[in-house]
C-alpha cells in the first residue's frame, strides 16, 4: 500500500509505549491496539514505519509482525500455539543424526549434543538422539518439561519463539536462541549443519540460497524482538 503518513513518533501510554503515525496510534491487522511494554521495542517498530518509502512494505518490518502477532494471534490461541511449538520436541532436528559420512555425523555432534546438553541441565529435559530419519519416541517427562518452558513465556516472547522454532526447525536451538545461550548467527549455523553440508558437496541453487536468506532473517528477528523487548 502506499505510504499514508509523515511523521512517526513513540508515546508513553497506560501500560507502556505506543507508536504513532502523523499522531494516530497504529493497531494490528485486526485493529488490536498495540502497547509495547519496552520503550526499545516500540522504538524499534516506529524505525521500520520510519524507513518505509513511497510504498508500505509488511514483509519489512519484522517487528512489526511479531508484535502483532503476540497480539492477534497468541494472545487469542495460547493453548494451540503452546502446544504446537512443544510438539517440535518430539521429532527435534538435533535428535536426528546422519549414518554417514563421517565428517557429517562429526560435525552434527559438535553443533548439536552442547545444545542437548544444556537443554538437558537448563530444563531436565533428555532428549534421545538416533541414527537415521525414523522418529523415535522421546521421553514423557523430556517432552513435558519443553512444553512447560514454552508455557512459561509470556504472549510476546511466544511469538518470537514460534517463530524462531519454525525456522530453526528445532524447539531446542529456538529455546538457547530466546535465552541467549546462542546468538542469531549460531542459531543458523547450528539449524543448517546439513544443509551447509550438502551445498558444500553439490553447490546451492537460487531458491535454496532465498530460502536460506529469510530463514537466516527470521531467526535474527525473533532474537533482536525478544533484546528489544527485555530492554526496558
Amino acid at each position: 500500500m502506499k505510504r499514508f503518513y509523515t511523521s512517526v513518533s513513540v508515546e508513553s501510554t497506560d501500560g507502556g509505549w505506543d507508536v504513532r503515525l502523523d499522531g494516530k496510534v497504529i493497531r494490528s491487522p485486526a485493529k488490536a491496539p498495540l502497547v509495547f511494554a519496552s520503550r526499545a521495542l516500540a522504538e524499534g517498530v516506529a524505525a521500520e514505519w520510519e524507513a518505509q518509502g513511497e510504498q508500505v512494505q509488511p514483509n519489512a518490518m519484522p517487528l512489526m509482525q511479531l508484535a502483532s502477532t503476540a497480539v492477534d494471534v497468541v494472545g487469542k490461541q495460547r493453548d494451540g500455539i503452546v502446544a504446537a511449538v512443544a510438539k517440535y520436541a518430539e521429532t527435534d532436528l538435533l535428535c536426528y543424526r546422519a549414518e554417514h559420512p563421517r565428517e557429517l555425523i562429526d560435525r552434527q555432534a559438535r553443533a548439536w549434543q552442547p545444545l542437548l546438553d544444556w537443554a538437558t541441565l537448563r530444563y531436565d529435559a533428555p532428549l534421545h538422539v538416533c541414527a537415521g530419519l525414523m522418529p523415535k519416541p522421546q521421553p514423557a517427562d523430556a517432552t513435558r518439561a519443553l512444553r512447560h518452558a514454552v508455557e512459561a513465556l509470556d504472549d510476546w516472547t511466544l511469538s518470537a519463539l514460534q517463530s524462531a522454532t519454525g525456522a530453526c526447525g528445532s524447539l531446542v536451538v529456538a529455546l538457547a536462541l530466546i535465552e541467549g545461550r546462542i546468538d542469531a548467527a549460531e542459531a543458523f549455523e547450528v539449524s543448517q549443519v546439513d544443509e551447509t553440508f550438502q551445498i558444500e558437496q553439490w553447490g546451492e541453487d537460487p531458491e535454496a540460497a532465498k530460502r536460506r536468506a529469510g530463514l537466516r532473517e527470521d531467526i535474527v528477528s525473533a532474537r533482536r524482538f525478544v533484546d528489544l523487548l527485555r530492554a526496558g
